[in-house]
């Protein structure tokens, strides 16, 4: 079942990436017009269901590797609609003392997140835009949720592609980095060209810029190597989704095919 009437505050006429997301994942919260934009991505790149499934699993295995590391604050920006495995749930499935921050400016996303969240005294939402980290590490209730003066890991996953200048990405992950502590952690994971054609990547663009997020960036391995600046890799690096440390290695297949493009991510731990 989808949704028939949009909630105060929310625009049903333009696509967003947080429902389109969603709808990728088997979830019910998106429109028409969410429908349409994603199935129009489909078309493209049929695989986008199965990276945006690849994409969640790595989330998830990201944040039991932060754990492992003792680090269980966990600051999610743009953190989306609830789905299975949030990071709230694989946290304090790990670790019970863990404290989350959500950050969204969809309002269909806080609607839906702090309704799920209301009973949850070690998870919070919080409205904010990824563009203004000063606001975000700063704001009271971000502040008392979560101690600056201990590691946090900054989550930023299938975001930072939403942010299309490349000097304006790099100068957000800056001003988190300078935010937190060493021995924080950064999470990345980002769309980036592959082998896909340049009409492909043309019409991929097109589409998002009529979205919410008003554009994508396909950035190279390089480029997002460079969003690491200050953190150092952990293993196995900067590496396709599905090989950042697979549950199962032997079962685990591409999550793209080749000749599309593909989803990178990494983890990075700052030591000064």
């Amino acid at each position: 079942m989808t949704l028939e009437k949009a909630p105060p505050g929310v625009d049903p006429l333009t696509p967003s990436v947080a429902r389109m997301y969603d709808y990728f994942l088997g979830g019910k919260d998106h429109f028409a017009v969410d429908r349409e934009a994603a199935e129009a991505i489909n078309a493209i790149s049929p695989d986008a269901k199965d990276l945006a499934r690849a994409n969640r699993e790595f989330l998830g295995r990201s944040v039991r590797h932060l754990i492992d590391q003792g680090v269980t604050q966990f600051l999610d920006l743009g953190a989306g609609l609830p789905t299975r495995d949030n990071v709230h749930e694989v946290a304090l499935r790990h670790a019970r003392d863990s404290r989350i921050v959500y950050v969204d400016n969809d309002p269909m996303v806080l609607v839906h997140a702090r309704a799920i969240l209301a009973d949850n005294p070690s998870t919070i939402v919080t409205e904010g835009d990824l563009r203004d980290p000063g606001w975000i590490t700063g704001h009271p209730e971000v502040r008392a949720h979560l101690n600056f003066d201990e590691p946090i890991a900054v989550l930023m996953v299938a975001v930072l592609h939403f942010v299309t200048d490349d000097g304006e990405a790099r100068r957000l992950v800056a001003e988190f980095r300078d935010a937190v502590v060493p021995g924080s952690h950064l999470v990345i994971s980002h769309m980036s060209p592959g082998e896909a054609a340049g009409d492909a990547l043309a019409a991929g663009r097109e589409i998002y810029e009529k979205s919410s997020s008003g554009g994508i960036a396909f950035r190279t391995h390089e480029e997002v190597l460079s969003l690491f600046d200050g953190f150092e890799l952990c293993e196995p690096g900067l590496v396709r989704i599905s090989d950042w440390r697979p549950d199962h290695p032997a079962a685990e297949a591409p999550a793209t095919p080749s000749g599309g493009a593909i989803g990178l991510a990494g983890v990075g731990r700052l030591d000064s």
